[in-house]
């Protein structure tokens, strides 16, 4: 077990995962109001000391223009093709990445790999790429970002962490995404050590209160699923702005 490593899910897709002097963290979002969606959380202060922002794909709740301005200077690791509109969001450094690729950072590295998600800003951009991420520093944490499943999860292994998306925003899921018995279909080809949901209890639109079962029922239900689909898995529900460590 590592004494340094730990993960921070600080809601919807928003992960701060540092091993050891390794610091990353996932499609920042980090606002109490998105277009048409409120956040039911409190908003967390930006984390300092990053290497790099891994945005996953440009649907504007997993790359946010205010969000990213809140983090000045820190490289963001992007799907190839995005680095423009990343840019006009305010990103100074974009590496643009694809699957297969590794970019190494302070004594370790992060893995481009495969999404199955429709990644590109609106139906009116040109297409871009949806990626997840593995950081691997002693511990190997997998990011999903949004993803159906896909064959080659199973090959994502060993991982001693995964984050996984076990629901949205809003009261139905389309194409790209897991529902609670997915996300546990997911975690059982992931096989990691640990699994951590995430993509739920964070944001819905506006009308909907901070009383409405999609704030709560998702998670519950992931882990009653994994524990039938993936028994050997331990399941760690945290709330918004909780931590795990490693």
């Amino acid at each position: 077990m590592s004494l340094t490593g730990r993960v921070t899910w600080l809601g919807h897709a928003t992960a701060l995962i540092e091993l050891g002097p390794l610091r990353v963290l996932t499609d920042p979002l980090l606002r109490g109001r998105v277009a048409h969606l409120r956040r039911h959380v409190p908003v967390p202060e930006p984390p300092q000391d990053l290497d790099a922002v891994l945005v996953s794909h440009l649907h504007r709740d997993h790359a946010d223009g205010p969000s990213l301005r809140l983090l000045p200077g820190v490289p963001v690791i992007a799907p190839a093709g995005s680095g423009t509109v990343l840019r006009g969001m305010g990103a100074r450094e974009v590496v643009e990445v694809e699957v297969g690729d590794r970019v190494p950072l302070a004594g370790g590295h992060v893995l481009a790999v495969e999404a199955e998600h429709d990644g590109r800003r609106s139906p009116l951009h040109k297409e871009v790429p949806a990626l997840g991420f593995v950081v691997d520093r002693d511990e190997r944490v997998y990011f999903a970002g949004d993803t159906e499943l896909f064959d080659g999860m199973s090959d994502l292994r060993p991982l001693d962490v995964a984050l996984v998306p076990i629901w949205g925003w809003g009261p139905t899921l389309g194409p790209g995404h897991l529902d609670p018995r997915e996300a546990a279909e997911a975690t059982a080809l992931l096989a990691p050590r640990i699994v951590i949901p995430i993509h739920w209890a964070t944001y819905l639109p506006y009308g909907r209160g901070s009383d409405d079962p999609l704030l709560r029922d998702p998670g519950p239900a992931f882990a009653a699923h994994a524990a039938e689909l993936a028994p050997a898995v331990r399941v760690e529900m945290l709330e918004p702005g909780g931590s795990l460590n490693l």
